[in-house]
């Protein structure tokens, strides 16, 4: 069955790209052009991705994430505005699996849309899967399981508790999961680290100011607790 996306941006000519280029590989792509639009569609269809603008009428894409997050977990990734780092943290705050920004290229954003699908794709067993108490990670799937139910994470949210979890007792510094997970051209700084495990602990702890998963070493960083 093909996949479905959404695509959300005021600027029709970029919409009208993304659409084709999707439609190219085989996807049913619908489109909505104001915040408004975005929700409703949302709400009235199943959707396997979502490419959110930030700048929007009626609503900013950050108030659209949010209002789906209320009631979907369907991946989205922000389209936001070179250089506009705030932004970037913010989408991640409302709720956004990723972000490109613009100006992207076409195979850029093609590449992350079928790493989120295959990520969401669902799991036949319990192979490749590294089980810590109620935690369960499977990696040949990307997924990530407490008490047996699917935890929605994003893409960097995954790989920093894969790394983490790879790596129990070892203490990473937010200047070192930073160089690892978003690499040495990333124009952001500490605080996405710590947005990405303060929101990992929200989806994984039973009382997040006392995690037992992914702990803090004061003044020096981060570790995995098995």
């Amino acid at each position: 069955m093909s996949k479905k996306a959404l695509v959300v941006d005021d600027e029709k000519a970029i919409v009208k790209g993304i659409k084709f280029s999707l439609e190219q590989d085989g996807m049913v792509v619908d489109c909505a052009y104001d915040g408004q639009e975005a929700i409703d569609m949302a709400k009235a269809n199943e959707y396997d991705i979502i490419l959110l603008d930030v700048m929007l009428p009626k609503f900013t894409g950050f108030e659209v994430c949010q209002q789906i997050r209320e009631f979907s977990t369907v991946p989205i990734i922000m389209l936001t505005a070179k250089g506009d780092d705030m932004d970037k943290i913010l989408g991640l705050e409302y709720g956004a699996d990723d972000y490109i920004t613009k100006p992207f290229n076409i195979l850029e954003v093609k590449a992350r849309i079928k790493a989120i699908i295959r990520r969401t794709t669902k799991a036949p067993s319990d192979e490749h899967c590294l089980i810590f108490g109620d935690l369960k990670l499977n990696e040949a799937y990307r997924r990530v399981f407490v008490k047996e139910k699917e935890i929605n994470v994003t893409s960097r949210e995954y790989e920093l508790l894969e790394l983490l979890i790879h790596n129990p007792g070892k203490v990473y510094s937010r200047e070192e999961l930073l160089e690892t997970i978003w690499g040495s051209e990333y124009p952001g700084d500490e605080r996405t680290v710590d947005v990405h495990i303060r929101r990992l602990r929200e989806k994984l702890e039973v009382n997040p100011s006392e995690p037992r998963y992914v702990r803090t070493k004061w003044g020096s960083g981060y570790y995995f607790q098995g």
